[in-house]
Formats: C-alpha cells, sequence, structure tokens
C-alpha cells in the first residue's frame, strides 16, 4: 500500500453516507472515503451477516465492536473481538466474513 497525495484531514464518520451491501444473509452498511487509490471504510455488519462471496482484496481491519469470524479458502477460521485485528495481502487468501452478533470494523483497502 503506498500513500501518496493525502493532505492532512478529519473524517466525521458520521457525515459520511451510509450505502447498503446486502449479504448472504443480513446487510453491511458501510461509511467510504476515497484517497487517491485508498479506500477507508467504517462498516457495521447486522447480527447474522454472512458475506455473499470471497474476497481476494487486502485490508487491514481491526474490530471495534462485536464479533467477526473471518474464515480462509483453505478452512481456517479466524475470530475478531473489540480491539482485534487482521491484515491480508491482495491475492493472499481468499476470505469471507460472517458475525452472530453483528459488529463494527474500521477498514483500510
Amino acid at each position: 500500500m503506498e500513500m501518496k497525495q493525502i493532505p492532512f484531514g478529519l473524517t466525521d464518520w458520521s457525515q459520511i453516507l451510509v450505502t447498503e451491501h446486502k449479504g448472504e444473509p443480513g446487510m453491511a452498511y458501510w461509511r467510504t472515503q476515497q484517497f487517491d487509490t485508498l479506500r477507508v471504510r467504517m462498516v457495521e455488519y447486522s447480527p447474522g451477516y454472512r458475506a455473499d462471496h470471497w474476497c481476494s482484496k487486502g485490508h487491514i481491519l481491526l474490530c471495534l465492536e462485536g464479533e467477526l469470524h473471518t474464515q480462509l479458502d483453505d478452512g481456517r477460521t479466524f475470530i475478531l473481538t473489540p480491539g482485534v485485528s487482521y491484515q491480508v495481502a491482495d491475492n493472499a487468501e481468499a476470505h469471507r466474513s460472517f458475525t452472530e452478533i453483528g459488529a463494527k470494523l474500521f477498514i483500510v483497502d
């Protein structure tokens, strides 16, 4: 990840428009900021959310609230709780996430 052409700035996440993304089942609610090639998001997953696809994009992800289960395509599963993060490179390990109780995340990709 290369960060360039991003001047110092503040983001009030409560002022960023929410977009809805359906899961299989459940919903994801994204607040997204784009800085050059860098996407930064505050994401909330509803209870019972499951991603509808395997993702190969790299992320740095921090769990702020709730609990998130992330499954890798090799079968391993990891559980994120508040204060726990993960990082994965583009095209490294395909992954998808789900939550029983809901989760709030800060994601950079």
